[in-house]
């Protein structure tokens, strides 16, 4: 989706839990081997003891603080996920939007798996440029990762995952509206969506949630009828061609000066070494980064912490501009392009 800086970032936030668990420890423990560390590359995950939709609160109070935003004046509220809420029969989004004090916004859920926070960029966005009636969103995601239900560091494979809430606040440019740090260029998803067999295996279809989560078993019972090479050709393949678009749709020449970063999705150092980084230099020069090394895989959270990222570290000089890779089961991946604007980036940080 073409977007043309018509849509702004006005702020993004990480909130992590001020506990950690890290693998030095885990090796120590036995919980996993330093072969599991090595090929992983994360050195800690964050983990939390409250509900994964408090995690989104806290963040998007934080958000709102930082823009001195109403937030009676926000119109959409998206939020997204891929593991458990604290309750079966009720919706998450409306929580969120609730306790935000964003009391006079459409509550969404978006559920999109690991890719959700950045599919909830690209529906807030085309809501904000089709109905003049909403100039402001929200987009949060919120996810916490607890035993016994499921276990963070053997769980998956090659993939660790940590606990935390995100916020993003979207603004519609006009002339009245004070810029955001951020303008948003493009964003641009693409889908396999064969592939969802990768998270339902051979298991058979059950009446209520399972009480474990064992995503191991299913992407062996996959990868034994579809073979791991055909899938790493197309993910090589699809990758390829979302990040292609989105610099096209972007108006953004492959060997533009301006793309000073890369931030990749957070899924793992092997992933990062043998599909994401070969391909995106295929494409594009611009330096990698690999922004999970201190958080492991945030589920549905990735692109929006990777956003709130780049304005805390304040890696973008004015006018430079960041790709960012989202990537979630099902599967569907996603380009966002955002450009630095001459706007102050607040110094005020979230602790990790």
């Amino acid at each position: 989706m073409r977007i043309a800086g018509r849509v702004g970032v006005t702020a993004a936030v990480a909130h992590y839990p001020d506990t950690v668990e890290k693998a030095v420890d885990m090796v120590a423990a036995g919980r996993i081997t330093e072969e599991d560390a090595a090929a992983t590359g994360v050195e800690q995950l964050p983990v939390a003891e409250v509900p994964a939709p408090r995690l989104a609160v806290a963040a998007a109070r934080t958000a709102l603080a930082r823009a001195g935003w109403d937030p009676t004046r926000i119109g959409l509220a998206l939020h997204a996920w891929i593991y458990h809420q604290g309750h079966d029969f009720w919706s998450p989004a409306h929580y969120v939007a609730h306790e935000s004090g964003a009391t006079e916004a459409l509550p969404m859920g978006v559920q999109q798996m690991c890719n959700g926070g950045a599919m909830a960029v690209e529906v807030a966005a085309a809501r904000l440029l089709s109905d003049p009636a909403t100039a402001r969103a929200l987009v949060t995601t919120g996810d916490r990762f607890a035993a016994p239900g499921f276990d963070r560091w053997k769980g998956d494979y090659g993939l660790w995952y940590g606990d935390a809430g995100t916020a993003l606040l979207l603004h519609r440019a006009d002339p009245v509206q004070r810029p955001g740090p951020l303008d948003l260029l493009s964003v641009t998803s693409l889908a396999a969506p064969a592939l969802e067999l990768m998270h339902r295996g051979a298991d058979e279809f059950t009446p209520a949630p399972r009480a474990e989560v064992d995503v191991r078993r299913t992407k062996r019972d996959f990868l034994r009828s579809a073979g791991k090479e055909a899938f790493v050709d197309t993910v090589r393949a699809k990758v390829a061609t979302v990040l292609r678009r989105g610099l096209d749709e972007a108006g953004v020449a492959a060997d533009d000066p301006r793309v000073t970063t890369v931030l990749l999705p957070r899924l793992g150092a092997t992933a990062a070494r043998d599909i994401y980084g070969p391909v995106v230099g295929s494409v594009l020069g611009a330096p990698l980064v690999d922004p999970g090394t201190r958080t492991g895989h945030l589920g549905a959270g990735d692109v929006p912490a990777s956003l709130a990222d780049l304005l805390d570290s304040d890696r973008l000089a004015p006018g430079a501009i960041a790709v960012l890779l989202g990537a979630g089961g099902g599967f569907t991946w996603s380009c966002l392009v955002v450009r630095r604007t001459g706007e102050p980036i607040s110094t005020e940080r979230t602790e990790r």
